[in-house]
């Protein structure tokens, strides 16, 4: 499975989170100041990781900032995204079973390695309710 990845900064967080999917076996797609050349400002990172995942490119993307919130509203701007920014690993794995987000957003400022960890865990083990409610709730937010 492909995952997008995408920072608009370097550092700890976000090679951690690298080594963690392909330790988990994913193919990692790099964006921002991930990619050597590509775009750094978290408007573009936060979208091109978005247009990754809406095309099909990658399953799923995982993103960071300093907050986390620039890129996770960045991200839903496009169209069939759900980002989701978490801090805790059960709020990513509710993220991913209640409201079937598909981009796992994270702070470079808050998050911690071994939390970024667990994160990714939950996330990946969850998969979306079929409870029709929640399903009725997920569909109401989908594009027309």
């Amino acid at each position: 499975m492909r995952v997008a990845l995408g920072s608009d900064m370097g550092g700890e967080l976000p090679e951690a989170v690298d080594r963690w999917l392909r330790a988990h076996h994913y193919d990692v797609i790099r964006f921002g100041a991930l990619a050597p050349g590509d775009d750094e400002a978290w408007p573009s990172v936060g979208r091109r990781v978005g247009e990754a995942v809406e095309r099909g490119q990658a399953r799923y993307g995982v993103l960071c900032c300093w907050t986390g919130t620039g890129v996770s509203i960045a991200a839903n701007k496009v169209t069939g995204i759900r980002a989701a920014l978490c801090s805790d690993a059960a709020t990513a794995a509710g993220a991913r079973e209640w409201n079937d987000a598909n981009v796992l957003c994270m702070s470079l400022r808050s998050t911690s390695v071994p939390v970024a960890e667990e994160m990714l865990a939950a996330w990946f083990a969850a998969a979306p309710t079929e409870d029709p409610a929640y399903r009725a709730m997920i569909d109401s937010i989908r594009p027309l």
